[in-house]
Formats: C-alpha cells, sequence, structure tokens
C-alpha cells in the first residue's frame, strides 16, 4: 500500500538481523481485534439483512482508513517511544489531561459494554447462559488473558490473541461456503450510494463500529512495547517500520475480510428475513437457513470475539489511565472495575441490542478526539523528524478524519433528533 509510506534507510545487515518479519508481526492483530468485536458483528449482519449488497463500499473504505490510522498509530509510538495518551499527557493542562481522560474512559467503558454483552449473547446462544451470568463468565475468562499477559509478556498474549482471531474468521466466514454470495451483488455493492435516510443512519453506525478510538490509543503502547530496541539506530527503527507496515495490513486485510464476510452472509442468507435486527434474530435465521452446525460455529466466533476484544479493551483502558493520569492500576484490578457496569445492565435485564445500540454511540463522542491529535502529532516535523507524515499520507488522512467525523456527526443528530 503506498501510502503507508516508507523510508528508504535499512542497510541489509539491519533486514537480515534481529527480528525477521515474520517474527516481528503481531501487535496489530492486537488492535485489530477491535474491528471484529461484537459491535460489528450487529452493525454488518443488519447491513447485509436489511439493504443486501448496498454498503459493501462502507466497508472497504473504513478498512482502508482504519489501515491508514493504526499505521500512524503504531508509528507515533516507535518514532517516539511514547504512547499517543502519554504524549496528550505532556502537552495538555493539568485540568486538560483530566477532561481528556474522562472522555477516553467513557470511550473504553462503552466499548467494555459491547464486548461482554457480546460474550454473554454468545454463551446464551450456545449453552442457554442466563446473560447476567454470562457477562460474568465471559468478565472472568478475560481475566486469566489479561493473566497471561501480565505473567508470560506481551508475545504470548499477543499468540492467543492471534488464535482467537483465527477462531472468529472461521466462525463468521464458515456460512459463506454453502451460502455464497452475488459476484454481481458484490460488484455492485463496490459502488458508493445510499438508499434513503436510514442506510445513511447504518453506514455511519457501521463506520462508528469501525474505527475504534481505544484501538488508537492502545496501538501505540503496543507497537513501543513490543518493540523496545526500534530507537536504537536509524536502520534498526527503519527496519521495524517496515515490519509494521506489513503487521498492519495483514492484520487490518484479514480483520476486514471478516467485516465484509458479515456483510455478504447477511446479504445472501438474511435480506428480507423478519427479526434479524439483532444478533439473536439474525443467528435464529442462520440456523434455519444453513443449518445447526453453522449456528454453533457462528456462535463459537461471537464468543471467541467478545472474550478477545474485551481484553484488549481493557488493555486500552490501562494504557489511557496511565498515559493521561499517570496512574498505574494493574490490568486485573482494571478488568474488575470495567466489568461492573455490564454486569449490572445485564443483571437489570436491559435489552442487550440497545446496549450495543448505545455504545456505538458513546464510541461516536470519542472518535475525533482520538483521530485529530494522532493527525496532528504525525503530522509534526520536530516530533517525528524524517519519519513525519509524507504529504499523500497526510492528505488521506485528513480525508479520512473529515469523512469519519461528517458521518458520525450525521449519526448523532439522527439519534438525537428523532429520524433515525
Amino acid at each position: 500500500m503506498a501510502l503507508l509510506e516508507t523510508t528508504d534507510v535499512t542497510s541489509a545487515p539491519a533486514r537480515r538481523g534481529k527480528g525477521g518479519l515474520f517474527f516481528l508481526l503481531g501487535p496489530a492483530f492486537v488492535a485489530a481485534i477491535a474491528y471484529v468485536d461484537p459491535g460489528n458483528v450487529a452493525a454488518n449482519l443488519t447491513s447485509g439483512a436489511t439493504y443486501g449488497y448496498l454498503l459493501v463500499w462502507v466497508l472497504v473504505a473504513a478498512n482502508f482508513m482504519a489501515m491508514l490510522i493504526q499505521y500512524q498509530s503504531a508509528k507515533l509510538g516507535l518514532v517516539t517511544g511514547k504512547s499517543l495518551p502519554e504524549l496528550l499527557g505532556e502537552r495538555l493542562s493539568t485540568s486538560g489531561r483530566r477532561l481528556f481522560w474522562v472522555q477516553a474512559e467513557l470511550v473504553a467503558m462503552a466499548t467494555d459494554l459491547a464486548e461482554v454483552v457480546g460474550g454473554a449473547i454468545a454463551l446464551n446462544l450456545l449453552f442457554g447462559v442466563p446473560l447476567p451470568l454470562g457477562g460474568l463468565i465471559v468478565g472472568i475468562a478475560s481475566m486469566a488473558l489479561l493473566a497471561v499477559q501480565n505473567r508470560r509478556g506481551q508475545r504470548h498474549f499477543e499468540s492467543i490473541i492471534i488464535f482467537l482471531l483465527v477462531i472468529i474468521t472461521v466462525g463468521f466466514l464458515a456460512g459463506l461456503v454453502l451460502s455464497p454470495p452475488d459476484p454481481a451483488g458484490v460488484l455492485a455493492g463496490m459502488v458508493p450510494r445510499f438508499q434513503g435516510a436510514d442506510s445513511i443512519l447504518l453506514a455511519a453506525g457501521m463506520l462508528g463500529a469501525t474505527v475504534m478510538p481505544h484501538a488508537i490509543y492502545l496501538h501505540s503502547q503496543l507497537a513501543k512495547d513490543r518493540h523496545t530496541d526500534a530507537r536504537g539506530t536509524p536502520e534498526r527503527l527503519a527496519h521495524i517500520l517496515k515490519a509494521t507496515r506489513w503487521d498492519v495490513i495483514i492484520a487490518l486485510l484479514l480483520a476486514g475480510a471478516v467485516n465484509i464476510g458479515m456483510l455478504l452472509l447477511a446479504a445472501s442468507t438474511l435480506e428480507g428475513v423478519a427479526g434479524t435486527e439483532t444478533i439473536e434474530g439474525a443467528h435464529a435465521a442462520i440456523v434455519e437457513s444453513l443449518g445447526p452446525v453453522i449456528g454453533v460455529v457462528f456462535a463459537v466466533g461471537l464468543l471467541a470475539s467478545g472474550l478477545a476484544s474485551t481484553s484488549v479493551g481493557a488493555y486500552a483502558g490501562a494504557t489511557i489511565m496511565n498515559g493521561l493520569l499517570k496512574v498505574r492500576i494493574p490490568l486485573l484490578t482494571r478488568r474488575v472495575i470495567s466489568l461492573i457496569p455490564a454486569i449490572g445492565l445485564l443483571w437489570l435485564g436491559v435489552n442487550p441490542t440497545w446496549a450495543l445500540i448505545i455504545s456505538q454511540i458513546v464510541l461516536s463522542f470519542g472518535i475525533p478526539f482520538a483521530l485529530v491529535p494522532l493527525l496532528r502529532l504525525t503530522s509534526s516535523k520536530e516530533l517525528m523528524g524524517i519519519h513525519r507524515d509524507r504529504l499523500p499520507l497526510r492528505l488521506a488522512s485528513l480525508v479520512s478524519v473529515v469523512l469519519i467525523v461528517a458521518l458520525n456527526g450525521v449519526l448523532l443528530w439522527l439519534t438525537f433528533t428523532g429520524k433515525a
């Protein structure tokens, strides 16, 4: 991808030296989990079931934007040796840091809510587990995953997340084997267009579910923690940046394939079927159309999505707090605290689909707070030096930021004016 710019200073010894490209992959796969969480499942299934192939182009565009944004976040962490929250914490006043943390924390909690709810729905579909108990089980399982990160290090955590990503991929794409999409419909869906105000609203929701603020904050931390030697020499940094480009491209292509595959599955199987506006209803329709085996595989993919994404969300929340407030809370403690709101809502009997919708609205508020500072920092020659974003990347990123903020503004306006 040409816009993921190169810096041609890598020497032959650096290319052959410590850490071949394959062994340097990993951080982007953790960040990519945010792009296949239960919020994405709900948005993509609704899109396919309601409008068929109409909005395929939205996911293609969103995935391209995600590649640019996640690469910039990772590059920022590698070049500066600091995460995005740390850099913001250094540049904001005390009151500014606290206010910024409040909105970022609300975003992280909203994300966690969607992910715990999604995992609870999966356990209910698979085993009939009541939603509050399912949410608690998901929370405990995510604690086990975070314990791996605490005790065994980031590399082992990445390996588990990549394994779960494989399960998610199989779970959400298996149905396409039995119900392949219409090639002509897919091609038609690549043409940008809408079909009334409701399709604009759904497109904004799909974009909001794809570009996640907490993944932007986290990726800079993941990259710098994994590649602690990146700033040793210019040649080493160039080598790590090259590996990071491939890391982002491969991970986000996989996440994009999963998202598009979910939409295509819904378009080929669920279009026009009543009751598919919820995950439970979509699952029932999939079982009806493709059989119980595909239904089980889909639910397993949803469970893996909830487990992986809620662990990554807790990791992101700790990164945000440490960078902005200089307060370190153990990941497991953080997991317990952030689990309480989700379990509470499930215990009160709140409609899980409604909870997912509310979480996406909250996320919409947080997107510009992450994207605008990221664009400004990676464009700074003083901060980034020769690794400053070049003009094509700056322009592409600016267009992405404007489009994302505008579409999420439309989502919020339609929601609060009652026109949704």
